[in-house]
């Protein structure tokens, strides 16, 4: 197979093709790629959610659910009154409310993508909807819309290139950003949490937290390799111990302090602040925005769960909890003012101090893991779309496709993280750029989910609209305000995210290069059937061949080149294409898709494999099984004869490719520093497209091929 060729999942199901005659190879591949019906969504009982609730606690809710460490003490108020601290506690609460329970758990979360989420999940599930003509290689879905202003949108996408490109480059910035807040969330939370010793010890300096913060974030990311399901298992009982001590605090701080803190779910105490402190209470958005920080890893984290799990935990676990913990951190506060600057901490009675302590820095770790999960998923999805550099995907799951981790992001992530850690030592700027980029993450799902709306779910503009602008209304305050931290720290999670966006454009562009070469250079079915009888000495040596590739239609420009210049081929040449399904395994009746590919002994085989399947050709056996079904599907008892004799007399050769990248004399400066540079080191350093593909060495052999583009 072309190490660089065009990875493409699509859905399971299936359904032989078999018979008396040869199947057309147009028909053959079609069939394999699409038409199979979608992958039906698992139904879970109600126990089945519960747990799937519970389990989400130690992966998903982290980020979310530690937010009261850090958000009053961010706040800097001076001469604080009573209106300000009501004030700020309903604008958290009601920014819990609108921009996480109302928008994510009970309308984003419903456009998922085969139970995926996240911004690149979004792109998928739109792109399947719509005819895009980008060069992207996820296979497109076509539905019909019927509703007018859905027609005018759909239309109007399909027929704008430059739509088209604009979108894919909102969702690859949307997709860097939160990689980007995946290196900074774990070193602010175990930072923050750490930090709380400090205010008990002055032996204990910042030195020591930091390398402490180190410690346990190395253990962590080590730890990712075991999986979602055996990660949540330690992390899940943390998390819920937190909620619930948060909990019986919030609960004890309010009846011992302010028995009618709640009176702040009034919205009026936002108005009266903002009335009262206009420029403060502006600054002051950036620092509540803090407290939903984590609420676009819960949608992205949606593909390792489900989505009833993740709503049944925030609903009746995590929000409830939330509103609790600050409600009693702001009644704490009314009577003294003074330790806003340690809010959650010096809220703590101190029976329970060092308890507690140990609680938040474990669940602090926790907090880490939803960043660290979704990155993981967002890297699995871009694959499919193949944004990305090819990485290894491991499946920790068998029941859960989207349950995945990623040696290479997990420790590209760690290496940033620990560089943040220790280059700014805690300080004010790691506090400043945490959860800048989210808020864009915000506006871009924001963005999405409407043309979901509009475009898939068919529904009345003015309905859209109605979800469109009070959020982005909403979200672009919290944008405004957030931009004042860019110079103090800020720039980090953008500088993060631009070196993700770098790498992801140069493989995109590259990516749609090749494809366009390869379209334009495939051979045609007369142009292979000439190059087989051809004269000049043309071989054709006894035995079957393999050559693998992922062009679904047509014949590669590589055979081309593998025929001209080796002048020979096998009797019996079978090009194969691997295709990988949304489903954990595929039936052995299933798996094989053969037919034949014009007059000289040349056939095509589409094999489907499981997520959870092993890619394994080594020895005999699965060769043996594509021959046998090559003789099953033949009529002809001479061309039957002819297979059998070439396997008996020289057995099989397995053939792979190897295409490299040239920009040619006429590409500018930019596009030629892009593919010669920037793409070629990331193809030469980034996985083999089949490199799971164990085929016995001795009868393996490499074509390599140019590409002057």
């Amino acid at each position: 197979m072309d190490d660089n060729s065009d990875p493409e999942i699509v859905g399971g199901g299936g359904g032989d093709v078999s018979g008396g005659q040869i199947p057309n190879m147009d028909n053959i591949m079609s069939f394999a790629t699409t038409h199979q019906p979608p992958e039906i969504e698992k139904e879970y009982s109600n126990w089945e959610n519960i747990v799937l609730a519970y389990q989400s606690l130690g992966v998903v809710y982290g980020d979310l659910g530690t937010s009261p460490v850090n958000v009053f003490s961010a706040t800097r108020f001076t001469n604080l009154r009573e209106d300000d601290l009501l004030g700020t506690l309903s604008l958290i609460i009601w920014t819990l409310t609108l921009l996480v329970l109302i928008k994510y758990v009970f309308i984003v979360m419903h456009a998922n993508d085969h139970g995926e989420g996240g911004t690149f999940a979004l792109y998928s599930y739109i792109r399947r909807h719509v005819n895009f003509t980008t060069n992207f290689t996820i296979r497109n879905a076509r539905v019909d819309s019927d509703g007018p202003s859905s027609t005018r949108v759909k239309g109007f996408l399909e027929r704008s290139t430059c739509a088209q490109n604009f979108l894919t480059l909102v969702v690859l910035l949307g997709t860097c950003m939160v990689i980007g807040d995946g290196a900074l969330t774990p070193a602010t939370c175990v930072l923050s949490a750490l930090q709380g010793i400090q205010s008990r010890s002055s032996k204990i300096t910042q030195e020591h937290v930091v390398w402490i913060s180190v410690v346990l974030l190395v253990i962590l990311f080590l730890f990712q390799s075991h999986g979602t399901s055996k990660v949540s298992f330690l992390f899940s009982p943390v998390m819920l111990l937190w909620f619930a001590s948060n909990v019986s605090i919030g609960v004890y701080n309010i009846i011992k302090y302010n028995p009618s803190i709640l009176k702040a779910i009034s919205p009026h105490y936002i108005v009266k602040f903002f009335m009262a402190n206009t420029p403060t209470a502006w600054d002051l958005l950036g620092t509540v925005f803090l407290s939903i920080t984590g609420a676009e890893a819960m949608f992205a984290d949606m593909g390792h769960f489900n989505k009833r799990g993740i709503q049944l935990a925030f609903s009746f676990v995590v929000y409830p909890s939330l509103i609790v913990a600050y409600a009693g951190q702001t009644a704490y506060l009314l009577k003294h003012p003074e330790d806003i600057v340690d809010a959650y901490y010096s809220s703590v009675p101190n029976p329970v101090y060092w308890p507690m302590f140990v609680i938040s820095t474990l669940a602090a770790v926790v907090a880490s893991q939803s960043m660290i999960s979704a990155c993981f998923s967002i890297v699995k999805q871009s694959l499919v779309l193949d944004c990305f550099p090819r990485v290894s995907i491991i499946h920790t799951s068998s029941e859960h496709q989207g349950q995945v981790y990623c040696p290479e992001i997990n420790y590209i992530l760690l290496l940033l993280t620990v560089g943040l850690v220790v280059g700014f030592k805690g300080g004010v700027e790691l506090a400043n750029a945490y959860g800048v980029v989210v808020i864009w993450v915000m506006i871009i799902t924001t963005s999405l989910t409407s043309l979901v709306m509009l475009v898939i779910w068919r529904m009345n503009a003015v309905v859209v609209l109605g979800f469109f602008v009070p959020y982005v209304v909403m979200e672009g305050a919290f944008m405004t305000s957030l931009l004042q931290k860019i110079p103090q720290g800020g720039w980090v999670p953008f500088a993060i995210s631009a070196l993700f966006m770098i790498v992801m454009l140069s493989w995109t562009y590259g990516r749609s290069k090749k494809t366009t070469y390869e379209a334009e250079n495939k051979m045609s079915m007369t142009e292979l059937d000439d190059a087989l009888t051809g004269s000049n000495g043309f071989c054709r040596t006894p035995g079957v061949c393999f050559f693998f590739t992922d062009l679904v239609h047509g014949i590669p420009p590589i055979i081309r080149h593998y025929i001209q210049h080796t002048n020979s081929a096998r009797e019996i040449m079978v090009l194969v294409t691997i295709r990988t399904m949304l489903v954990k395994t595929v039936t052995p009746t299933e798996r094989l898709h053969v037919g034949k590919l014009g007059r000289q002994g040349v056939y095509r085989c589409s094999i489907r494999i499981g997520y959870k399947d092993a890619e394994d050709m080594k020895g005999a056996e699965y060769a043996d099984t594509i021959v046998a079904k090559l003789v099953e599907l033949i009529d002809d008892p001479n061309e039957v004869q002819k297979i059998q004799s070439a396997n008996k007399k020289r057995g099989f050769a397995f053939v792979t490719g190897r295409t490299i990248l040239k920009a040619n004399k006429k590409s500018g400066i930019l596009a030629r520093f892009t593919i010669d540079y920037l793409y070629r080191f990331l193809q030469k350093n980034s996985r083999p497209a089949l490199s799971t593909l164990q085929t016995p060495s001795q009868a393996t052999m490499q074509v390599g091929m140019l590409y002057e583009i």
